[in-house]
């Protein structure tokens, strides 16, 4: 009798281990592996920083006992902002780690270069940390959903902004000569329409070079009222500083991926990134507006145990952050099912979620048809020692 119990119980065990076999890959009873690339290091280290603030959330969620019985074994790899670095830290985990799903993986040109071969394989790819237009088309991207802002969105937000305060004079757009700066220069020549070349002059540069100075010098010499600047955190400080530096005081705005405090105003100078604008949709944590606030009080604590001695100015951990939220968000909808058809069902189902470190009226929202968990942003000046929020909650639609 005993053996024969024994055999049925062994039977059970092999009929109910399909359910974290080929379709659950990266899923066993007590875990779940996830991967990550991020530039660590390279000329992005600064954002870069949002895969540490989603490494210390993960070991958070960790401590309090893992998601539905599970913990999270997140893998993140350094790309270098290299997209052959990401292709092969990709591949890695998908081959050799064998990850259920990617989740949060930074940068325009390392997701370009590794969609195709996830498709391929059927892997989700989650909250990437990209605002690429291309990426927010569902068709084209099915097994993809986006952790920021569209940078046609966001873009536009700018334009239209520019257009009630500087209606008539010249804009200068500084951009990086990839996805990223591209969808930035399109937003302004889509909203701007016909007045495009006579009102914008732009200037391109490479992630490999030294500094934008010369660029900045030769979009001075265009006479523009605003400035642009449409890039990573290294790029847009020095940009910043060489525009004081000669004197140039045009509007400056200056794109999400670089409105950290840490990684770009405090290199920039931050008596010299006075008046600078950004749309964000992120309370500021440095900011004493916030101090009762329980939201940023919960992260402030998290940041003392998880992040000690880490600058909490940079508000790419806090990024970071919230993209942790998102994917606890995402693993507790998904049940014991954590099929990878499943997790993508859960990512593109979210309905007005707030997560407490956003702006008030800025919520999570997405679907079949829509892969963008965020959508609005509201703008802030920076005055010397904080960020000023000012204006309502836009999206692309506002006026």
């Amino acid at each position: 009798m005993f053996g024969k119990s024994k055999f049925a119980f062994t039977l059970l065990l092999a009929l109910s281990a399909p359910a974290f076999a080929a379709d659950t890959p990266g899923v066993t009873a007590t875990e779940i592996k996830i991967g990550g690339v991020f530039p660590f290091s390279g000329p992005a280290s600064s954002i870069g920083l949002v895969g540490k603030g989603i490494l210390a959330y993960v070991q958070s969620i960790n401590d309090r006992g893992g998601i539905n019985g599970r913990k999270i074994n997140y893998i993140a790899m350094d790309d270098a902002y290299s997209p052959p670095k990401s292709v092969e830290h990709i591949r890695r985990l998908v081959d050799g780690d064998e990850v259920s799903f990617i989740f949060s993986q930074l940068g325009t040109a390392g997701n370009t270069a590794t969609a195709k071969y996830l498709a391929v394989k059927g892997v989700p790819s989650i909250a990437i940390v990209s605002g690429s237009s291309k990426f927010t088309n569902v068709q084209d991207y099915p097994l993809m959903t986006t952790g920021l802002v569209s940078y046609d969105v966001e873009g536009q937000i700018y334009a239209k902004y520019l257009s009630r305060t500087v209606p008539t004079g010249k804009y200068a757009i500084l951009y990086q000569n990839d996805d990223l700066g591209k969808d930035y220069v399109n937003a302004f020549r889509t909203f701007l329409k016909s007045d495009f070349d006579k009102r914008v002059v732009t200037a391109a540069y490479e992630v490999t070079e030294p500094t934008v100075d010369s660029q900045v010098v030769n979009l001075k010499s265009s006479g523009a009222e605003a400035f642009f600047i449409a890039g990573t955190p290294k790029f847009a400080a020095q940009a910043i500083r060489k525009a004081a530096e000669i004197g140039w005081k045009p509007t400056v705005i200056i794109d999400f991926p670089s409105g950290s405090i840490a990684g770009t105003l405090k290199p920039a100078g931050l008596d010299k990134s006075v008046g600078v604008i950004v749309g964000t949709i992120n309370k500021d944590p440095t900011d004493p507006k916030w101090t009762n606030d329980e939201g940023m009080k919960a992260y402030l604590a998290f940041f003392e145990k998880y992040l000690p001695g880490s600058d909490i100015s940079n508000t790419s951990y806090l990024t970071g952050y919230q993209q942790g939220i998102l994917l606890e968000q995402i693993l507790k909808q998904c049940g014991d099912d954590l099929s990878r058809a499943n997790i993508l069902r859960q990512a593109k189902s979210p309905k007005d979620v707030e997560i407490a470190t956003a702006l008030p009226g800025i919520k999570v929202n997405t679907s079949a048809k829509n892969n963008m968990a965020w959508t609005q942003m509201r703008l802030q000046r920076w005055n010397g020692t904080s960020w000023e929020l000012f204006g309502d909650v836009l999206d692309a639609a506002s006026e």
